[in-house]
């Protein structure tokens, strides 16, 4: 019987990889997956953690992704870079794009990042975060697969439909928020399920547009937009700029393509990338300065800024290690042994 462990954000990376490279990935899919992984678990995000793993492993032995995918990257001379994932994880194309997206960014003011055929499973505030690293404030945004009735729909047509914003802090942690459009993530259902426990009202509906709180008959029906018709609104806007304008699919198209909600959504992503210093020129002020006086505003009023909760439990992991329950490092031995064997 396992017990429980406290492991280095290291070692749970190198045990992650591990279960992707035994199911048959390449080292540069397993590692990007690794590594967005840990960092959910690192930022006690657990529906973005090792949670997400199955999921993984049921979309590659389902042959909706490409296990050894190598991502393609092309430019020409306008602020629209391209990469190609090959019909792998979305995670090693944004890898290999993001720093030539902060590089267009810096030389142009503003740049795209467009991600074609991929497959999509984990946060984005991984992707705005690095590229706040790279001293650039990022839009990140994509589509996902139909879960989510419109405002004052009733059947599944929209996807979750993330939206993320990173602004780089020279000082410190950058400032950066990443929600679903849905009044919740998928994710945060299905834990529900697992733990027993019923959902906030608001929601979702069931099966017959009827709003519940059971996860399982939320699952069977839709979720719901957040702040109703401005959640729709919004979300339909990333259909139409992340779905339809970069050429890839839209959230009812993603579903057909899987036939089921049960695998990671396969789709494209939009990234916009901008420097302050640039779209700042000739005016008066330091643009990083006149954010912190913002943002020290804000906090000065008792206010949380988003993501710092995440930045208190990374700083905790960092110096503590991360604890995985005794059923946590079973389940992660399970897939390390049997692989694809151990997903349906």
């Amino acid at each position: 019987m396992s017990q429980s462990a406290v492991l280095t954000t290291e070692a749970l990376g190198r045990l992650v990889e591990e279960i992707f490279c035994n199911a048959g990935m390449s080292t540069l899919q397993a590692g990007a997956l690794a590594r967005v992984i840990v960092a959910g678990e690192r930022d006690a995000c657990k529906s973005h953690g090792i949670y997400r793993i199955e999921g993984c492993l049921r979309t590659l032995k389902a042959g909706k992704v490409v296990a050894d995918a190598e991502p393609e990257l092309t430019q020409d001379a306008s602020g629209i870079v391209r990469v190609d994932a090959k019909g792998g994880f979305t995670n090693p194309a944004f890898e290999m794009g993001a720093p030539v997206l902060a590089d267009r960014a810096r030389t142009l003011g503003v740049a795209a990042l467009v991600i074609n055929n991929c497959t999509h499973f984990s946060a984005l505030w991984p992707e705005v975060e690095a590229l706040a690293g790279m001293g650039v404030a990022s839009m990140a945004m994509c589509p996902s697969y139909s879960s989510v009735a419109p405002s004052g729909g009733t059947r599944p047509l929209l996807g979750t439909n993330p939206f993320a914003f990173g602004w780089p802090r020279p000082s410190g942690t950058p400032y950066v928020f990443d929600f679903a459009t849905s009044v919740a993530a998928r994710g945060e259902i299905e834990l529900h399920r697992r733990a027993g426990t019923p959902l906030p009202e608001g929601w979702a509906v069931d099966a017959d547009g009827v709003p519940t709180t059971d996860p399982e008959a939320a699952l069977a029906g839709a979720m719901l937009p957040f702040g109703g018709h401005k959640g729709s609104a919004i979300s339909t806007m990333i259909e139409l700029l992340a779905g339809v304008m970069i050429g890839d699919m839209t959230s009812p198209e993603a579903l057909e393509f899987l036939g089921t909600t049960a695998l990671a959504p396969h789709h494209g992503e939009l990234i916009l990338a901008f420097s302050p210093e640039r779209f700042a020129a000739h005016r008066p002020g330091d643009p990083f300065a006149r954010a912190e006086a913002l943002l020290d505003a804000i906090a000065g009023q008792g206010a949380r800024l988003p993501s710092q909760r995440r930045f208190t439990a990374r700083r905790k992991s960092l110096a503590e290690g991360i604890t995985l329950s005794a059923a946590e490092m079973e389940e992660l031995e399970r897939l390390r042994r049997l692989g694809l064997d151990a997903v349906s």
